[in-house]
């Protein structure tokens, strides 16, 4: 909305200056007012959106630690019942590593798809085990596990709202221009799988 508003501006004021409505020195230092105004505007507003997408990024993450908080007491407390589904907890195991390990987005993305998966693996295995199934430990630590996985979703949407707004500002002319200025750079979405995103809503528990 500024980049319009102050071109219009500037157009108004070459106008006015071919119809002598004004002076050109004058129109050469309002208009460069008018820019350097533009280019401020715009600066800020890239940090911040970079800023909202930075917090954002860090409410993911602290859902995802309390993910990988929960899943060793869910892996022991599922191996108390079936303790020969000894694939299952490695693949758990392994896909929670793998997660904590991730460093860039994509890669972050990824991993926790593929955790999920692995954890999608862990609760069917809990539908063969009628005790375990109803044992108080499990039942709390699927919901508690459920809860978070709801906040991450939350807190993901709202990143990647964030993300797009930015990445469509620095794309678009002449805001380009400024981005490349100052090397604002675009970030990347955090796209979880829609398909595994079943994590989110267990295999659920019938008796």
């Amino acid at each position: 909305m500024e980049t319009i508003i102050i071109g219009l501006l500037i157009i108004v004021l070459i106008a006015s200056a071919f119809f002598n409505a004004i002076t050109w020195s004058f129109n050469w230092i309002a208009i460069a007012i008018l820019v350097a105004v533009w280019m401020v505007l715009l600066y800020n507003r890239f940090v911040s959106l970079i800023n909202q997408a930075k917090e954002s990024w860090a409410d993911i993450a602290v859902q995802l630690k309390r993910r990988y908080d929960l899943i060793p007491n869910l892996v022991e407390t599922v191996k108390g019942y079936a303790a020969h589904e000894s694939s299952a907890f490695e693949n758990v195991t392994k896909a929670r590593s793998a997660a904590m390990g991730a460093t860039s987005t994509a890669d972050k993305a990824q991993a926790e798809n593929q955790l999920t998966g692995a954890l999608k693996t862990l609760f069917a295995v809990s539908e063969a085990y009628p005790d375990l199934k109803a044992n108080q430990n499990f039942l709390q630590l699927q919901k508690e596990l459920g809860d978070t996985e709801d906040k991450i979703q939350a807190a993901r949407r709202f990143y990647n709202t964030t993300v797009m707004a930015l990445n469509i500002a620095l794309q678009s002319f002449p805001n380009n221009i400024i981005a490349s200025l100052f090397r604002f750079k675009q970030m990347d979405l955090f796209a979880l799988s829609a398909e595994d995103s079943a994590a989110a809503e267990p295999v659920k528990v019938q008796f």
